[in-house]
């Protein structure tokens, strides 16, 4: 049995997947498997993953494409490790990413369950002068990683305090995934932050410190398709959501201020515009991420969307 099963969803990355699967074969943890689920791709990805001889990779293929969430549970079903670490097609893990949060977990109580660790987002040229321009105006912007517990942390989540890029970073305990049921599929998007708060009712996370995943563009779903997501979220967790609200806090104006940022970077400033007036007061570490996105927005050029 290895100490760690990683699960590697993917649909048409041939030319990104061997970046991931190479930092996953790279850990200085070496007692691992690497299951790459293939979504029914059309491009070159099974080629790319039957190119490696290397008895930990398994590939499990789909007939049609069924979506990120399946892919992943599809994977999981196959792992026989101790724990289960997500890994997107597209990302690419340090050397000593996964030993180092299987040394945290190991060296804490029963009760801490999952572990996962700091980013770093890796940018073309373009976006990154963007960036810069927008910390010069608006000042430097806070980092929302590092936040550590179980449930009282789900507050934190939905209220956008807490940022895990738990798809990428986040090993958990092979008995609690099973325990939880995977992934729900009927998310397409929204689903590692779904499943994230479903793993903090059973326990809790740790952070390890340090940037031990780097993130790359990939373009991400369209504002509508992120809405029609948050609703679907918002709708699975009426319960958690009524009871947040009722202590004060305003989960559902932090969620339409997220999705007001999300129509800025597309450029649709009218709909932006309606659910910024609708959401939640703007902090000002919120500023450099929101000038970032009207930038974006400029860039990609205004749209009509009345």
């Amino acid at each position: 049995m290895p100490t760690v099963s990683v699960i590697i969803p993917t649909y048409n990355r041939a030319s990104d997947l061997p970046r991931a699967i190479d930092s996953a074969l790279d850990q200085t943890l070496s007692d691992l498997e690497v299951i790459v689920v293939d979504d029914a791709s059309t491009d070159d990805t099974d080629s790319v993953v039957t190119a490696y001889d290397d008895s930990r990779v398994t590939y499990l293929t789909h007939e049609t494409n069924r979506g990120g969430s399946a892919a992943r549970n599809t994977g999981i079903d196959a792992a026989i490790g101790e724990y289960i670490a997500l890994l997107d097609s597209d990302d690419e893990w340090a050397p000593e990413k996964l030993e180092q949060q299987i040394r945290t977990l190991e060296r804490r109580s029963e009760e801490w369950i999952a572990a996962y660790c700091g980013t770093t987002l890796i940018d073309d040229g373009a976006t990154s002068s963007l960036w810069e321009r927008c910390k010069s105006l608006v000042g430097g912007h806070s980092s929302r990683e590092g936040a550590e517990g179980g449930e009282g942390l789900i507050k934190e989540v939905f209220l956008e305090n807490v940022h895990t890029s738990a798809g990428s970073t986040l090993v958990v305990e092979s008995d609690v995934v099973d325990r939880i049921g995977g992934f729900d599929e009927s998310f397409d998007r929204y689903q590692d932050t779904e499943f994230l708060v479903r793993v903090l009712k059973e326990g809790k996370i740790a952070y390890v410190d340090g940037p031990l995943l780097r993130r790359y563009p990939s373009g991400g779903p369209s504002a509508d398709a992120v809405r029609r997501a948050n609703a679907h979220f918002l709708k699975t967790f009426a319960e958690d959501v009524v009871e947040l609200e009722t202590r004060g806090y305003n989960v559902t104006g932090v969620q339409k201020h997220a999705l007001a940022s999300t129509y800025l970077r597309e450029g649709r400033f009218r709909t932006a515009l309606a659910y910024f007036r609708a959401g939640a007061t703007i902090a000002p570490s919120q500023l450099p991420g929101l000038a970032f996105n009207a930038l974006e927005g400029l860039r990609a050029g205004v749209t009509n969307d009345a």
